[in-house]
């Protein structure tokens, strides 16, 4: 098993490297690509979550005989490193993992990866996603408050800071956050919602976002699927 890989199509906006630490994610928001993209069944990704096999030793070997280093690796893509009421041990593992050999992580979640601040630092990145969904759109992910909460205490370690506004599901929501939180951010992603319909006026909100992101200051990238509506 080789679990650090380089991310292709729109992955690739997010990071060189990447590694998928579980099996799946208890989350179940309504919007995720994973069970499609893996070819699994959607109830079976959302209930059977654990670590891959041997993934903690294989990652530690594939760093070593490539010789992976100072780059910045994704945690996740097709899973969350923290997966909400599970034992995440793994994640703390993987991350030592990739410190240790002189690499930096880039996290991603809709969980609390609190835990783990005192393996980052300066150079790692800790970011949340956050669509402007209630409740009810995902509703076993950590309450979108508290996620905004990690990212203050991240940001007050040193930990650089992000967030992933993608798949936007309330446009308005998402610009009343990043009006009233942008202190919290060291720099944003934001994309469209695709695989399903919605109301939105894409080309609105992608401009709205990006003259606010330039108002504020925020360092933004607008992902291509977002742009492309926007040229439109």
């Amino acid at each position: 098993m080789k679990p650090l890989y380089v991310p292709k199509g729109k992955a690739k906006e997010y990071g060189d490297y990447a590694v998928n630490i579980y099996t799946g994610c208890p989350h179940r928001c309504y919007y995720c690509f994973a069970p499609n993209v893996l070819h699994r069944d959607r109830e079976t990704f959302h209930t059977k979550v654990e670590p891959r096999p041997g993934i903690v030793d294989a990652l530690k070997k594939q760093l070593e005989r490539e010789g992976i280093t100072g780059q910045l690796i994704h945690l996740c893509f097709t899973c969350d490193p923290y997966p909400n009421s599970h034992d995440t041990s793994t994640t703390r593992e993987v991350i030592k993992a990739i410190k240790t050999s002189g690499n930096h992580v880039q996290i991603l979640t809709k969980g609390d990866g609190s835990r783990d601040f005192d393996l980052l630092d300066g150079n790692d990145w800790y970011g949340i996603t956050y669509s402007g969904a209630d409740v009810v759109d995902e509703p076993c992910a950590l309450e979108r408050t508290h996620r905004i909460f990690s990212l203050a205490e991240a940001k007050s370690r040193g930990i650089n800071t992000w967030v992933s506004f993608e798949p936007v599901v309330n446009a308005e929501q998402v610009l009343w956050t990043i009006r009233a939180h942008h202190s919290l951010f060291d720099k944003v992603k934001i994309g469209k919602l695709n695989y399903y319909p919605s109301n939105i006026d894409w080309k609105k909100f992608g401009f709205a976002a990006e003259h606010l992101c330039r108002e504020l200051g925020l360092d933004c990238y607008i992902k291509e699927s977002l742009r492309k509506e926007m040229e439109g």
